[in-house]
């Protein structure tokens, strides 16, 4: 059953600041009023202004200005990388993916730990297990999750957050595609082996041309 996403109080106060901004209460340039005063206004805690100043601040609403105070930029908010990556088609999504492959993998090549290592390994071997035995969820969640793995080891906390948006909607176009056969990740298991290897052998070239080939050929 689907569970109903209760608002938190910190979302509920954005929503009325961004109605007051609209309204003219806070017009764009204006400083706001300092957080006790916002607590009083909203009747919340400090925590919850606090985020509700950080979710408007990502949105491009305000703006923090250390010891100085939070002042109002714009009255319309900027639409998020993942808000953006839901209403994309999923040919754009895997062009996303196709472009930061190779480049993930080749500074995961360069800046993998051990640790790392054995995670990657870990999901290269649930992949090959699941596919074996035509688990096709858990197969898919797999591979989903090596890739994963490799870009947390990649070093660039940027390029990591951006694939872990366009990877939310691999799973659906797996399900879609291959209708819960896994025959294609058997065949595709021994690429993917070879990535490993290029990673864990610190090969950065090798590791990217592999990271590449595995995107075009999209199983």
């Amino acid at each position: 059953m689907m569970q109903i996403q209760r608002k938190t109080l910190a979302q509920e106060v954005a929503e009325r600041l961004i109605e007051g901004i609209s309204n003219d209460e806070y017009d764009i340039g204006e400083k706001l009023p300092i957080e006790s005063e916002l607590m009083k206004i909203y009747g919340v805690g400090r925590s919850s202004i606090r985020e509700a100043i950080k979710i408007l601040s990502i949105q491009g609403i305000l703006n923090v200005q250390q010891g100085v105070g939070t002042f109002v930029i714009s009255k319309n908010a900027h639409e998020s990388l993942e808000s953006q990556m839901n209403k994309a088609q999923i040919e754009e999504v895997q062009e996303v993916r196709s472009l930061l492959d190779s480049k993930i993998a080749a500074k995961a090549a360069i800046n993998r730990t051990e640790k790392d290592l054995g995670t990657i390994q870990n999901y290269l071997n649930l992949r090959n297990q699941f596919a074996e035995e035509n688990l096709a969820t858990e197969c898919y969640q797999a591979d989903i999750n090596f890739h994963l793995a490799i870009a947390e080891a990649c070093g660039n906390n940027l390029l990591k957050e951006i694939y872990k948006i366009a990877t939310k909607h691999i799973m659906s176009s797996f399900e879609t595609r291959h209708h819960n056969n896994t025959e294609s990740f058997k065949i595709s298991q021994k690429i993917h082996t070879d990535l490993y290897l290029s990673i864990e052998s610190g090969d950065t070239e090798k590791a990217a041309i592999i990271a590449q080939k595995i995107v075009d050929q999209i199983y």
